[in-house]
C-alpha cells in the first residue's frame, strides 16, 4: 500500500522558521514522552503513576515494562515509523503500549473500542499497521476472533498481541512479552525519537461516510498537553486525572494519558463508566482533575443530586469536550460541586485543544461561552467566501494552531480540502466570538454527536440501506437529555413490513459490522424523503421532526 511520505509532509505543514518558533516559544515539547518517562523514574520510581481496577503501577514499574514490552517488539519487527494499531479499553497495559511504541519512534493508531470489524478493518488499511494490540474479550464481545478474521485478508498486518486473555491460534501473549526483570538498555532500544516524528494517527468521523487518520507529532500534541496543563488545569505531580473518556480517543489520549506523563500527575483509568462507581472512585482514588464529554458531567451530577453523601471534595477540575455544556447544568454543577470547576474545552482530533475557558476568566464567561484561544492558536470566524467576520457574527470556525495536525493520512486531498494555503484549519463548525470568547453555535458539517463521539449520518445511511426493508434512509441527530444527541432515523419502507429499532440494530452490528452507539435509537417511518430541487435531503426539516417529543 501506498503511504504518505512523513518527511515531505511535516516539512509542507510548518516551516522551519514555524518550528524555530514553537520550539523557541516552549509551544512545542522538544524531548519526547521516553525521555519524560526517564525523568519521572528517576526522581520518584515508588510514586504511585497508574491505577485501573486491575493493579498498580508505579513509576519505576512503568518505566521498566514499557522498555522490556519495547524490546519485545523490536525483536518482532517494529521499527521507527511502523504503525500499530491499538484496541483496548482504559486499562494500564494500554499506557504501558503507548509508551513502548514511544520509545521505539513507532506510530500509534488508537482505535474505539466500541468499533467493530468493518470499522477497524479499514482503520488497520489505511493506516498500513503492521500490528494489531487487542484485548480477547470485553464487554461481550470476541476482539481476538474479530482481528483474526481481518488479519486473514490483510497480508501487511504481521503480528496480533492479546492482553489480557487466552491466546489462540498465532497470536501472542502481552504478558509473555513483558516478563522478566530485566531492564533494556538504550543501546538495546536504539536512539530516541525526534519530537517532530510522526507519533500518533488519531481516526476521528466526520461528515465522510469512513474516518480520517490525524497525524499528529509529539511536538503537536505537547501543545495541548501543555496548553492544558497550565490554562485549564494548572497540574502539578500532586494531581490524579480520573479518566472515563477512552484513552484510544483523541481527548483520553492527550489529556488522560500524555499530560499527566509530561508533568508527573497519576493517572486513574476508568474501563466501564457507571456514575455511581465513578464517584465512589473519585472519593477512592482521591482524583483530582478530570477531561470528559458533557454527558459524562450530566451523569456524575444526576448521581450526585440523587446520592449527596458521594464524596467528591477531592475533584478541583473537571473540563469538558466534544459539546457545549449547557448553561443550566454549568448552574447545577456549581450548587452540587462547589470546590470543582466545570470549564468548557473547545477542540477537535484535528488541533485537540482551540479554546478554552481558563482559571483567570471570570465565571459567568462558562455560562455563555466555550472560552478564549488557547495562547499561539490564531482564530477567526469566517464567511462563506472565506472573509473574517467582525464581533458578534456568526460564520465558520477556522484557526491556525501549533497544536494542528500535519495531515489526514494517506489523503493528501482531504489535507487540502481542510487546510487553507494560509494554513487555518476550516472546521466545518459553526460560532461567533464576543469580546475574545467563542460560542460554538451548530455546524455545517452532516455529523452527530453522541456523547463525545462523532457519528457521520453518511455512514449511518449507507450501512442501513443495504437492508431489504429499506427504500430510502436519512439519519439526523435528535437531541438527548443524557448523550447530548442520538442517531434517529427517517425511513421509507422498501414494502408494508415496517422493522423495527432492534431488528436494525443487530443488523448493522452483525451484518454490517459498525458500532452499537451508531445505530438509530428512534425511527420515523415517512412516505417520501423531503428533497430540494437538485434532489439533496432537506436534513434541516427532519431534525425539527426529530426534535418534536414522541407521540404516546
Amino acid at each position: 500500500m501506498t503511504t504518505t511520505d512523513n518527511t515531505t509532509q511535516k516539512h509542507t505543514r510548518y516551516t522551519a522558521e514555524q518550528v524555530d518558533d514553537f520550539e523557541r516559544t516552549g509551544q512545542w515539547d522538544t524531548g519526547s514522552l521516553a525521555s519524560h518517562l526517564d525523568e519521572l523514574a528517576t526522581n520518584g520510581p515508588d510514586r504511585i503513576a497508574l491505577t485501573d481496577r486491575n493493579s498498580t503501577l508505579t513509576r519505576g514499574e512503568l518505566h521498566d515494562q514499557s522498555r522490556r514490552l519495547a524490546l519485545s517488539l523490536k525483536k518482532l519487527g517494529i521499527s521507527h515509523g511502523d504503525r500499530v494499531q491499538v484496541q483496548l479499553p482504559n486499562w494500564n497495559e494500554f499506557v504501558v503500549i503507548y509508551l513502548a511504541l514511544a520509545r521505539l519512534g513507532a506510530v500509534l493508531v488508537p482505535t474505539m473500542p466500541v468499533y467493530r470489524g468493518d470499522e477497524v478493518k479499514f482503520v488497520i488499511d489505511n493506516s498500513g499497521a503492521k500490528m494489531s494490540i487487542v484485548t480477547a474479550n470485553f464487554r461481550h464481545f470476541d476482539y481476538q476472533t474479530m482481528i483474526e478474521d481481518i488479519r486473514a485478508t490483510t497480508p501487511a498486518l504481521e503480528n496480533v498481541v492479546i492482553v489480557r486473555g487466552e491466546t489462540t491460534g498465532s497470536a501472542l501473549s502481552y504478558d509473555d512479552l513483558i516478563a522478566g526483570d530485566h531492564v533494556p538498555t538504550d543501546a538495546e532500544l536504539g536512539p530516541l525519537p525526534s519530537s517532530n516524528d510522526t507519533h500518533a494517527v488519531i481516526y476521528t468521523s466526520g461528515t465522510e461516510s469512513r474516518p480520517k487518520g490525524c497525524e499528529h507529532t509529539f511536538a503537536t500534541m505537547s501543545f495541548t498537553a501543555r496548553r492544558l496543563a497550565t490554562d485549564v488545569f494548572q497540574l502539578t505531580e500532586d494531581d490524579i486525572m480520573f479518566m472515563p473518556t477512552p484513552v484510544t480517543h483523541a481527548t483520553g489520549l492527550a489529556a488522560g494519558v500524555m499530560l499527566p506523563l509530561l508533568y508527573g500527575a497519576a493517572i486513574h483509568l476508568v474501563d466501564v463508566w457507571e456514575p455511581n462507581d465513578g464517584l465512589r472512585r473519585i472519593a477512592e482514588y482521591q482524583t483530582t482533575v478530570s477531561m470528559s464529554a458533557t454527558p459524562f458531567l450530566q451523569m456524575a451530577l444526576a448521581a450526585l443530586k440523587a446520592d449527596p453523601t458521594h464524596d467528591v471534595s477531592s475533584m478541583r477540575v473537571w473540563a469538558s469536550a466534544g459539546a457545549p455544556i449547557p448553561e443550566a447544568l454549568l448552574r447545577e454543577w456549581h450548587a452540587f460541586f462547589p470546590g470543582c470547576l466545570a470549564l468548557p474545552v473547545y477542540g477537535n482530533s484535528e488541533a485537540l485543544i482551540v479554546t478554552a475557558m481558563q482559571h483567570d476568566d471570570p465565571g459567568e464567561k462558562a455560562l455563555t461561552s466555550d472560552g478564549r484561544p488557547a495562547s499561539g492558536v490564531t482564530l477567526e470566524i469566517r464567511d462563506e467566501a472565506g472573509v473574517a467576520l467582525g464581533e458578534g457574527q456568526e460564520g465558520e470556525i477556522t484557526f491556525r494552531s501549533p497544536g494542528m495536525l500535519l495531515g489526514y493520512w494517506n489523503d493528501p486531498e482531504k489535507t487540502d480540502a481542510a487546510i487553507g494555503p494560509d494554513g487555518f484549519f476550516h472546521s466545518g463548525d459553526l460560532g461567533r466570538v464576543d469580546g475574545g470568547y467563542l460560542r460554538v453555535t451548530g455546524r455545517i458539517k452532516d455529523l452527530i454527536i453522541r456523547g463525545g463521539l462523532n457519528i457521520s449520518a453518511r455512514e449511518v445511511e449507507e450501512n442501513a440501506a443495504y437492508h431489504p426493508g429499506i427504500q430510502a434512509i436519512a439519519a439526523v441527530s435528535m437531541p438527548d437529555e443524557r448523550m447530548g444527541e442520538k442517531v434517529c432515523a427517517f425511513i421509507v419502507p422498501a414494502g408494508e413490513e415496517r422493522v423495527s429499532i432492534g431488528e436494525l440494530a443487530a443488523y448493522l452490528q452483525n451484518e454490517r459490522h459498525i458500532a452499537p452507539p451508531k445505530c438509530p435509537e428512534r425511527i420515523i417511518f415517512i412516505d417520501e424523503l423531503p428533497t430540494t430541487a437538485t434532489g439533496k435531503v432537506k436534513k434541516f426539516e427532519l431534525r425539527q421532526l426529530a426534535s418534536l417529543p414522541v407521540e404516546a
